[in-house]
């Protein structure tokens, strides 16, 4: 009789738990506030409508106790059960308490970035210098920013660096969101909001501009008049005639330039 018993109840474990985050079959005891969560997420969630001097948000490697969604004990956090023997997550962290049965994510932890990621650790590589994991396809093929996952999204403000969302690294190194990325060019926004470098190739614009430029004459009093401007593409600085449409660098031929004062002279 008992030995059915073990069998329903490890059965019954195998039904599904857990909230909108993650599926597994316990939760955990934030010891910031000492109350019990589905997640980390679920917690900083409901934390983030509290007043201001009362939010928080709750570092997964603090994380102690979690609680048995099947026998409701309270334990060390631990894979398994040390009650009624349940599987609480088929993937397990020990280092960042971190549960989870959907292992088609294929959860792997970086020593380096100190948490768990997905994607399977043979898609990606760490970065040093920029300082988070990046697909495989990025090595040796992108520019280092250092540090440049641990800012926020300069669209949506959330913070990159653990963020559940998908991320895109732009030519010049810095990151955001890939769903805010897509928005930005669907508006046809093609600069990096934090470098202002252009983020895809823009040969055609730059082409389309020069035939545009070449059909407007300007008025005979700005015709010979000449600006200083800097390249946000190439960073130069060069003097040129100043047309309303546009001012082209004469180093990369990129039209993503500002006037800038004159360069003081020694």
């Amino acid at each position: 009789m008992e030995s059915s018993a073990n069998e329903e109840r490890l059965a019954f474990g195998k039904m599904e738990y857990g909230c909108k985050h993650y599926r597994r079959r316990c939760m955990i005891r934030a010891p910031c506030c000492n109350e019990i969560y589905s997640c980390r997420h679920c917690h900083n969630e409901a934390t983030s409508v509290l007043k201001h001097f009362n939010r928080h948000d709750l570092v997964r490697q603090d994380v102690k106790q979690v609680v048995c969604s099947v026998c409701d004990t309270e334990q060390l956090a631990a894979q398994i059960c040390t009650n009624c023997g349940v599987r609480m997550g088929e993937y397990f962290c020990d280092i960042c308490k971190f549960f989870d049965d959907d292992t088609g994510k294929q959860q792997f932890h970086c020593d380096e970035c100190g948490i768990c990621r997905v994607g399977g650790q043979q898609n990606f590589f760490h970065c040093n210098k920029c300082g988070s994991c990046y697909s495989v396809a990025l090595r040796d093929n992108h520019s280092c920013v250092e540090n440049s996952m641990r800012h926020h999204c300069p669209i949506c403000y959330e913070y990159l660096f653990d963020s559940m969302k998908d991320t895109a690294v732009m030519k010049c190194g810095h990151t955001m969101h890939c769903e805010c990325y897509d928005e930005m060019i669907y508006r046809e926004k093609f600069c990096c909001p934090i470098c202002s470098k252009s983020v895809i190739d823009m040969s055609r614009e730059w082409k389309r501009i020069d035939e545009e430029i070449e059909a407007t004459v300007m008025p005979e009093d700005y015709r010979y008049k000449k600006v200083w401007i800097l390249c946000n593409d190439c960073n130069d600085t060069t003097q040129v005639y100043f047309h309303i449409i546009g001012q082209k660098c004469g180093r990369c031929s990129s039209y993503n330039t500002r006037t800038v004062a004159p360069p003081v002279l020694p």
